[in-house]
């Protein structure tokens, strides 16, 4: 039997271990800096806070964030290139302690940035706090994306339709699958200690996406950029709560 309450504390701890990381590479969001100090940044943090990085090893991946770049959707990896003004950068971000997960992402703009990619941040992040609060109990799961893509689809913008939410727990991805676009009354009902991964990833021209040489990074299919913010939730007493946080991120 599972104690859901303590499941849900100990991911609350763990979802402020990403958020805290999150928000220190925040500083370090400039022109010039490289990816690969970023990674190495953010898991000399986790492991000084006694957790692992999620992702490292995790189905052989070698890294312990993604760091997906401009038109890069998903799972980027970090490589020995530097920052331009004018990118923009998704951090995926996890920490595993105490036998469970967390999962966090956040799209940080690079130095100045355009209009057309200032209108996809925003628009990407107020989706997911759209679908974070579409999450009702006895609603269906499904009711999450309809909302999200309801919302994207009236800012001339595209959910990603190829890549998921998620359950978290004892495992970084667990069942339900909950995908940014769709039916209301399609999926799982929702209940009492669900503990969620909501993530819309938005492209901009088109929802279609490809997966790059190395077999890790996925793309947009027009080379048009893609944003993506995520946070882990629980429902508790009928209510959604929010287990990680933007607040550090400066």
């Amino acid at each position: 039997m599972i104690d859901i309450k303590n499941k849900i504390k100990i991911i609350k701890n763990n979802a402020i271990i990403a958020s805290k990381t999150l928000g220190l590479l925040s500083n370090y969001i400039y022109p010039g800096i490289n990816l690969l100090l970023l990674d190495k940044i953010a898991k000399e943090y986790i492991m000084d806070n006694k957790g692992y990085p999620a992702f490292l090893g995790l189905y052989n991946y070698p890294y312990s964030i993604c760091t997906s770049l401009n038109n890069e959707v998903a799972h980027g990896l970090p490589r020995d290139i530097n920052l331009k003004d004018g990118d923009i950068i998704t951090i995926d971000c996890g920490v595993f302690k105490n036998k469970y997960y967390s999962d966090i992402a956040y799209t940080f703009p690079v130095g100045n940035i355009s209009k057309k990619n200032i209108k996809l941040l925003l628009f990407t992040k107020k989706s997911l706090y759209i679908g974070i609060y579409s999450c009702k109990i006895g609603k269906h799961i499904g009711n999450i994306g309809y909302n999200i893509n309801k919302y994207i689809s009236y800012k001339n913008l595209y959910v990603v339709k190829d890549l998921y939410g998620h359950g978290i727990g004892k495992k970084l991805h667990e069942n339900p699958i909950i995908p940014n676009y769709g039916n209301k009354l399609s999926g799982d009902i929702i209940k009492n200690g669900m503990t969620l991964s909501i993530e819309p990833m938005v492209n901009i021209g088109s929802s279609k996406i490809i997966l790059s040489r190395d077999k890790w990074t996925f793309k947009t299919i027009n080379n048009k950029n893609s944003a993506h913010y995520e946070h882990n939730i629980a429902i508790i007493n009928n209510k959604v709560k929010i287990l990680s946080t933007f607040k550090y991120i400066k």
